[in-house]
């Protein structure tokens, strides 16, 4: 039992404590417990919800980011309460249930017409498909909007994606009053893609994959600092840099002992941390339910609790458990492969099944990847794309894992 205590906290006291989504928000004030519990919004919570300008936007938007990547249309009261509490930066996209997170939304502006003009709305398409035009219009009308404030081209893997097809495209719909704002998304090889936008005066947002495990990095933080400079907008996503507390991990229990002896879970402070860099605007975060919405509030309006020490504290944890967390840069791996497996998307799609829950979405991406890769993993050579990997990561043990969980 020795063995499993920390700062006076046992193994079960702290799995009781942070397991379940670790959706304890005890020391922040907001009284999150009781409420939720009852399913019962409350009407107020003190302090304001901080805000940001967005690059050269000049958008204001609150530092949490709403992620749409939940059921919007049955969660109505959610959107609700995430506005009354000052969540006023909400994002979906296509791909978010083909199309019926973006229905949720537009659902609740159906019901709601003064709240949209309060709402900096963000919405985006995947490359794959082409038909812009065509899929825009269908996205608006399920939004319910005539525009989007912000419209980010889905995930892409290199800033050549951005040619002059797309910036004469985005130029079209600004004109046309459909969108206000142009950028993309990026899931891999994200720091190329930022140092690249940086040169382009025509990307005005970009969201990046951005936690406490990557910010460290140098190459990362010139890419934010450049952004930033350029005067583009910078939204961090995948902000839990590998989802719950792994209670089979003695350095992430001991990790998540600290910061709930401080009344913070683990989740809490890792958005906290993200915070600290205010080149980053805001923090997109999945909240499908007013417990998590709860706490993520009472986290940005005590964004500043966070101390050096508990800051310096995740860089040693990022550095100590760095083999579990694939850091996007699809660019090592693809070229040790030879460009036969997409090693990055099958990280993605475990990421989204392990870490987030999301077992349907991480087999909808998993069914879009090559058929042979799928069909046989062990049939191809992932030697050199271990040997390449700057973290070690056991690529073929989880190419086999996802075979197994997602075919």
């Amino acid at each position: 039992m020795a063995a499993e205590k920390k700062a006076g906290l046992t193994r079960r006291d702290l799995i009781k404590s942070v397991g379940l989504g670790g959706l304890a928000v005890a020391g922040l004030g907001l009284g999150a417990g009781r409420a939720m519990a009852a399913g019962e919004p409350e009407k107020a919570a003190p302090g304001p919800m901080p805000t940001r300008k967005l690059g050269k936007t000049g958008l204001e938007v609150s530092i949490l980011n709403l992620g749409g990547m939940f059921d919007t249309i049955n969660n109505q009261l959610l959107l609700k309460q995430a506005l009354a509490w000052g969540v006023n930066f909400w994002d979906t996209a296509e791909a978010y249930g083909n199309g019926m997170s973006e229905e949720g939304f537009g659902r609740f502006f159906a019901r709601n017409p003064e709240a949209r003009k309060q709402i900096v709305l963000t919405t985006k398409l995947v490359p794959k498909g082409g038909r812009f035009d065509e899929r825009l219009d269908a996205a608006l009308a399920r939004l319910k909007t005539d525009y989007v404030d912000i419209f980010y081209v889905h995930g892409i893997s290199g800033i050549a994606e951005m040619d002059g097809q797309m910036r004469d495209w985005a130029a079209a719909k600004k004109q046309a009053g459909k969108i206000k704002f142009f950028g993309f998304s990026t899931h891999a090889n994200m720091e190329d893609c930022l140092i690249g936008a940086a040169g382009l005066d025509w990307i005005d947002a970009v969201m990046l994959s951005y936690n406490f495990r990557l910010m460290h990095e140098e190459k990362m933080r010139r890419a934010v600092a450049g952004c930033a400079k350029a005067g583009i907008g910078v939204v961090a996503m995948k902000t839990q840099g590998g989802g719950p507390v792994k209670t089979d991990s003695q350095a992430e229990l001991d990790m998540a002992g600290r910061f709930l002896e401080k009344g913070l879970t683990d989740k809490q402070a890792k958005l906290m941390a993200v915070w600290r860099n205010p080149d980053i605007a805001a923090a997109c975060s999945q909240m499908p339910n007013l417990t998590i919405l709860s706490a993520n509030v009472a986290a940005a309006r005590e964004a500043t609790a966070l101390a050096l020490a508990d800051f310096e504290a995740l860089a040693v944890f990022a550095a100590a458990t760095h083999g579990d967390y694939c850091a996007g840069c699809a660019d090592v791996c693809a070229a040790a492969l030879g460009g036969d497996a997409p090693v990055a998307e099958v990280m993605r799609a475990m990421m989204y099944a392990r870490d987030y829950g999301e077992l349907a979405l991480a087999r909808e991406l998993y069914a879009s990847l090559p058929e042979p890769l799928r069909r046989d993993p062990g049939a191809l050579d992932f030697s050199r794309a271990e040997a390449a990997c700057p973290r070690g990561l056991s690529i073929a043990a989880i190419m086999r894992d996802a075979a197994g969980l997602l075919a």
